[in-house]
């Protein structure tokens, strides 16, 4: 039998007309938020077809793409609230005394209307849904072969996601918080808490605060401590100071003020060309500016440290325009001095005196 085809083969789509056929695929399902982007989305999965990618590829880019979007429809009905994320080692046990520390450091947090955001297993991440109670938790689990669902508050409510991939979980247990507490743990904990050690080292992520956690009298975080200081700054692999952006700590109670405290004044920050803008919820005085700009000097590229009504950028965005400002053209590497620039300006005497928890921007 002759299995040849006189017909020839439909030509594939040149880009132009991809574009119309996606565009009216879009139409057709009723897609009409962000439109654009989701087209983008379509046309990179069209290609990675033309490409001719492996099914090995394409099987994790489908399911990544498939755990994303399970992760932000969960977060999505409390994008407004304030979240911390806490890690920590998942072999600890309820008595042990770091699990009380993460009950206590959730519950503290969790009373001051921060969400707690725990990657869903046993352990420390139990011991911080557990304290900070079933309204006040999400969790982003990861399925293992060797671990069963834990069984704590979050475990078979509406506020729990489980993924495959340890980057996408990754990703939703640090973008969506605006600070974190890391307990001591194994390779998963070490491997979150470097992970945001380098997207604060390298501005992938804007400031945020940072705690490390220990049991009282524990020595955990003060060897690594010694070890980032002895080793990687004086090897010269790190910039001197780059650990200073980060407390080290022991008590409850400093943990909680250097979460809640890092927005007491400070709200956001946008880049405008080369210009940044810090966002503030209260407005500072002249006699406070002209001290920051004396302060912080050598952060500054050029020019100086100014209030500033909403920049061009700013106003076309509809983006935070009444809250007052700052603007500045800053050292581009100079993440460890913003952070210490966010603590002046929280400390300013003009500044709230505190207590309200963020809204998430």
């Amino acid at each position: 039998m002759d299995v040849h085809s006189d017909t020839a083969p439909e030509p594939v789509p040149d880009a132009a007309h991809r574009k119309a056929l996606i565009s009216a695929l879009l139409d057709d399902c009723g897609v009409e938020w962000q439109k654009k982007l989701v087209a983008r989305i379509i046309d990179t999965g069209i290609g990675l077809g033309l490409d001719g990618t492996s099914r090995l590829n394409l099987k994790i880019s489908a399911a990544a793409l498939e755990e994303m979007r399970a992760a932000f429809r969960l977060f999505a009905p409390f994008e407004a609230a304030p979240k911390v994320t806490i890690f920590g080692s998942a072999r600890t046990t309820a008595d042990d005394p770091l699990s009380q520390q993460a009950l206590r450091v959730s519950r503290e947090l969790a009373d001051q209307g921060w969400l707690v955001v725990t990657g869903a297993g046993p352990g420390i991440m139990e011991a911080a849904s557990t304290g900070a109670g079933p309204e006040q938790s999400i969790g982003v689990s990861i399925r293992l072969p060797f671990e069963e669902r834990p069984m704590h508050e979050i475990a078979g409510n509406d506020r729990l996601v489980s993924m495959k991939y340890f980057f996408t979980r990754k990703l939703m247990l640090v973008k969506e918080s605006r600070g974190f507490v890391c307990l001591p743990g194994g390779y998963g904990t070490m491997d979150e808490t470097f992970e945001l050690l380098t997207l604060q080292q390298t501005g992938k992520m804007v400031p945020m605060p940072i705690v490390l956690l220990d049991r009282p009298g524990g020595t955990f975080w003060k060897g690594f401590e010694r070890f980032v200081i002895d080793h990687l700054q004086g090897d010269g692999m790190i910039t001197h100071g780059d650990l200073d952006r980060v407390l080290i700590t022991e008590s409850i109670e400093d943990a909680v003020a250097e979460i809640t405290g890092f927005w007491r004044n400070y709200d956001s920050l946008r880049w405008v060309g080369e210009q940044l803008v810090l966002r503030l919820r209260a407005a500072p005085t002249q006699a406070e500016v002209d001290g920051l700009n004396e302060e912080f000097v050598g952060l500054l590229r050029s020019g100086r440290i100014e209030t500033t009504a909403p920049l061009g950028a700013e106003v076309t965005d509809d983006d935070l325009l009444e809250l007052p400002r700052l603007v500045l053209t800053p050292q581009r590497r100079a993440v460890g001095e913003l952070h210490r620039l966010i603590r002046a300006v929280n400390e300013l005497p003009s500044a709230p005196a505190g207590g309200d928890a963020p809204a998430n921007n």
